[in-house]
């Protein structure tokens, strides 16, 4: 029996995830005094940012690239507490009609789509349209009621929204959450690069790193390869947690998804997972960016290069990683990594919601706990309320 089943009761709150949900609010309340006690399923910290070097020195992210983008200060006041970051400007790609083009799409993408009339005619058109814009959304594009406009929406949605679409959410494009179509644009000038934020880095000795600085802390105990549901049950008509049929009253903080803690009774809440082929081949580089994405490849989206991200002095070698989507199954050990938010997912969603808010001592936190797609900057503000809530309920 684990330490922690023993000695449960030493501990002010129990947290299940040690990604940046769990770990964010573990070391805010061990600095504010508090015993905490994390749990985590898998035998690593950082969750899906976990990382490692592999067998020719490259360090790999494991569970695929993350990039750190924020504009808020307290996010990167905080992070910056625990080791060095350094500057990462992410410029992925994407294959298009057989030529390699940035991504998001540029005025560098319409020159390689068109000839030189058409392609002057076009950004014309979309300068006159947008006056002043540095980029727009595919939706918008796509209906803005200009012609010549809207064809070049349809064909960057035909070569890359729409296949890429498809096989990322194993559904068609008109069934997707908008907000996720919006999370890419369309540049308006020649700017090359993902992300606009401010703040863009990589933690200059990878996450794992990172996240054992986070977490380093006399007040923190972590338990790894322990799944917390072996030995937690909650009553919701009781409004009880239950810890090897023990009733406790410290609050639990829980990152994981809320059907699984609710043994599936309302049925499955839909994610999609991913499927990694890493490969390490021997030659300086695999292709010119770091990630390029390919949306009529046969099964695969994109192909990461770790080397380049941050760019690895390892000579000759280089270690690249095929993704392909798939939907999360419980049964084939497909880890879930990305809520499928439609409006019957959100409505199954909430009828787990209304049960667990009879138990007092419970927060969910997180991408899947709370059902929606975070970056890890979003993921630390939501971990900064919850911590708010922790101390204003049981702390103060």
């Amino acid at each position: 029996m684990g330490e922690w089943i023993l000695s449960f009761n030493i501990f002010d709150c129990i947290i299940i995830g040690a990604g940046f949900s769990g770990s964010v609010i573990a070391r805010k309340l061990a600095e504010a005094g508090k015993k905490v006690c994390i749990l985590e399923r898998r035998n690593h910290i950082a969750g899906n940012m976990y990382d490692e070097k592999d067998g020719a020195g490259i360090l790999v992210q494991k569970y695929g690239p993350h990039i750190f983008h924020t504009n808020e200060k307290t996010v990167i006041d905080f992070i910056t507490q625990y080791g060095k970051w350094v500057d990462y400007h992410h410029a992925p790609a994407v294959e298009m009609n057989g030529v390699i083009t940035p991504s998001p799409a540029n005025y560098k993408t319409i020159d390689l789509l068109y000839s030189g009339e058409e392609a002057s005619a076009l950004k014309k058109r979309l300068e006159e349209r947008y006056p002043g814009q540095k980029s727009v959304t595919i939706l918008e594009l796509y209906d803005c009621g200009d012609k010549i406009v809207k064809q070049y929406a349809e064909k960057l949605f035909a070569l890359n929204y729409r296949p890429y679409t498809v096989k990322q959410w194993g559904t068609p494009p008109e069934q997707v959450d908008p907000a996720t179509l919006k999370r890419v644009p369309v540049r308006l000038d020649y700017t090359e690069g993902y992300f606009d934020d401010v703040f863009q880095a990589l933690p200059e000795n990878g996450y794992a790193h990172f996240f054992e600085k986070l977490l380093d802390h006399e007040n923190i105990q972590i338990f790894l390869g322990t799944n917390a549901l072996d030995h937690l049950k909650v009553d919701t008509d009781g409004g009880r947690i239950l810890f090897e049929q023990k009733s406790i009253d410290c609050p639990v903080v829980y990152s994981g998804s809320a059907d699984e803690l609710l043994d599936y009774r309302y049925g499955e809440l839909p994610y999609r997972s991913l499927r990694f082929e890493v490969k390490t081949v021997d030659q300086d580089s695999f292709q010119e960016a770091s990630v390029v994405a390919y949306p009529t490849a046969d099964g695969y989206t994109r192909i990461t290069e770790f080397k380049k991200m941050p760019v690895q002095n390892v000579p000759g070698r280089t270690t690249i990683a095929y993704e392909y989507p798939l939907p999360a199954d419980k049964t084939q050990n497909n880890e879930p990594y990305y809520p499928i938010v439609t409006d019957d997912n959100v409505l199954l969603y909430h009828k787990y919601i209304t049960d667990l808010r009879n138990v007092s001592n419970l927060f969910l936190c997180g991408r899947l706990a709370d059902y929606k797609y975070y970056n890890m900057d979003a993921a630390v503000l939501r971990a900064f309320d919850v911590f708010k809530k922790l101390k204003e309920v049981y702390f103060l």
